[in-house]
């Protein structure tokens, strides 16, 4: 089999490399609290999308920084009891996508939260406010500010807080909760389990936003990390702060987050995959101490992967 990266069994014992901040659970802590603390100011408006059986909403609420965070949200017309519900991320610089595609777990009893992340293609707001560059992606903005105002930590917590939201909408069972996502959506579904000791499942796919050093080193700086590369010939070309960038990055690691996860986990890999290096993919699955399970595609790269489509619902109809 043709190897892009490290063979299965040393990717399967791979622990990462980039920094791990010394504070780092003290941040996140830190981080969750003022989350908690903050009001949501949850608005339902009916939204101009509409089909039988199916109530379609613009949700907004409050996220950390002065943000207000738009998702779609979908439910059952009729429904018994309080059902399940699926919250869906979307991958970089994207945005929750039509309201079609969120109608087949509505069809089953689902409602469906999908999130459009601040400063990409929805319409969640970004006051933004940092220090330094903006320059070609977000995982570098903040990076010149203390961590607090890394723009991924904020979205890490509007993952968080919108599972909060639905939890507490009274169709909804908080029991029955899950989060998908591939890519940044991926990388967004660990964020928000990890940060939601209660989520029940999760299912990313070949996540993004972990072990940016190891990125690196593999000279995949392109694509989706692009940013890094600019980052590193713009403002240190001669590498003399490396490791506090790479230490920095680290609070926005999703394989550091990855062992406060509780949910069940499905997780879909692709060994082919030069967007998303499968080792920067393993470093947080192997973290996860919650029951986990893992589908490979061996000849597939940062692409459709047959069948987990259906292998995902399934699972979160397991719930």
């Amino acid at each position: 089999m043709p190897l892009l990266d490290k063979p299965l069994a040393e990717l399967l014992k791979y622990q990462g490399r980039n920094p791990r901040p010394a504070d780092f659970d003290a941040f996140w802590d830190a981080s969750i609290a003022e989350m908690e603390a903050l009001d949501p100011a949850v608005e339902l408006r009916p939204a101009e999308f509409s089909v039988p059986g199916v109530e379609c909403f613009d949700l907004y609420f409050n996220g950390t920084g002065g943000a207000r965070i738009h998702a779609k949200y979908l439910r059952p017309a009729t429904s018994a009891a309080p059902h399940p519900a699926v919250l869906q991320f979307h991958g970089y610089t994207g945005n929750a996508g039509d309201w079609s595609s969120k109608l087949g777990y509505v069809a089953l009893g689902f409602s469906v939260a999908a999130m459009d992340c601040r400063g990409q293609g929805g319409t969640s707001t970004d006051p933004g406010g940092v220090t330094g560059t903006t320059m070609r992606g977000q995982i570098i903005r903040g990076l010149d500010d203390p961590p607090e105002k890394l723009l991924f930590r904020n979205i890490f917590l509007d993952t968080a807080k919108l599972a909060r939201v639905v939890m507490a909408f009274p169709e909804v069972d908080p029991a029955r909760v899950g989060a998908m996502g591939g890519s940044q959506g991926g990388g967004l579904t660990l964020a928000c389990a990890a940060l939601t000791p209660t989520l029940q499942r999760a299912a990313p796919e070949f996540p993004f936003l972990s072990d940016y050093r190891r990125v690196w080193e593999m000279d995949l700086a392109k694509h989706a990390y692009e940013e890094l590369r600019t980052y590193f010939r713009q403002f240190d070309p001669l590498h003399q702060r490396e490791e506090a960038i790479f230490t920095q990055l680290g609070y926005i690691d999703v394989q550091h987050l990855a062992p406060r996860i509780r949910a069940r986990v499905l997780m879909a890999t692709a060994l082919m995959d030069e967007v998303t290096p499968p080792s920067t993919q393993f470093a947080a699955y192997n973290k996860i101490t919650a029951p986990k399970d893992l589908v490979v595609y061996p000849d597939f790269g940062h692409e459709p992967l047959p069948g987990n489509g259906d292998r995902v619902l399934r699972f979160f109809g397991e719930m």
